[in-house]
């Protein structure tokens, strides 16, 4: 059963940059459904993705892997050929969890957890690299090197899936998105209390781009194509193709 996210219900004497420690990930499931619009369709479509894209005795990375979610939707869409999927993320108690969470099913690909950084990473041999809303949480500076790292890892003809939170390039037009993603989460029953110490929790920890400079990025260390396939308000997801 999943657990109710209430971690900013009350009020906070300060409120601290967001982390996903305990706390976070007892409840993420549900943070998760409740703030991302279009979020199952997301990790459904990363299995269809991999159905097309994901070849024999190939690897698949999942950076920014939380409770397995994209990594299991891999697995499942994989099921007659071989192939290794590897899930990382830097949290500990993430890790933890996500170990438990994807040895409680039998695949035919088994899903090997790691806890370490998506900078830290070897990508090789790959022919599909996840990253769910993992490098909106990345030092902008950091960003365009790991980028080529998943370049010079993919075979040729792989693609990265990536799913990002984005801002749009004018004041005016990311504050209409804002405010939609907003009443969204409002929608889903948080409080104004939780939307505003939410906000002020992300607001030093996810350092968002437009559409434009992840384009730009993409292409600039490699990639031939870069298309969105989905946008929902201020969220989208995008397949990087390698040449």
């Amino acid at each position: 059963m999943k657990k109710h996210d209430n971690i900013y219900a009350n009020p906070l004497e300060k409120v601290a940059d967001f982390t996903f420690d305990e706390s976070v990930v007892d409840v993420f499931p549900d943070m998760i459904q409740r703030s991302v619009p279009g979020y199952e369709t997301i990790i459904h479509t990363i299995g269809e993705l991999a159905k097309s894209w994901v070849s024999e005795g190939s690897n698949v990375y999942d950076l920014g892997c939380s409770l397995g979610a994209a990594s299991l939707s891999v697995a499942r869409a994989t099921q007659d050929r071989k192939c290794n999927i590897v899930g990382i993320d830097s949290s500990g108690a993430m890790v933890e969890r996500c170990k438990r969470v994807v040895q409680a099913f039998t695949l035919n690909n088994p899903i090997i957890i790691e806890q370490r950084l998506a900078q830290d990473v070897t990508i090789d041999n790959a022919s599909m690299v996840v990253m769910n809303f993992t490098l909106q949480f990345i030092p902008p500076s950091d960003r365009e090197a790991l980028l080529k790292t998943i370049f010079d890892g993919l075979n040729p003809g792989g693609i990265l899936v990536l799913s990002e939170k984005i801002r749009h390039p004018t004041l005016s037009g990311n504050e209409i998105l804002i405010d939609l993603h907003h009443q969204f989460k409002r929608d889903n029953g948080y409080s104004e209390l939780e939307v505003s110490q939410k906000r002020a929790a992300l607001e030093k920890v996810m350092l968002t781009d437009t559409f434009n400079e992840h384009e730009q990025r993409l292409k600039s260390v490699g990639f031939s194509d870069v298309v969105m396939w989905y946008k929902c308000y201020n969220f989208t997801s995008m397949i990087a193709v390698k040449p």
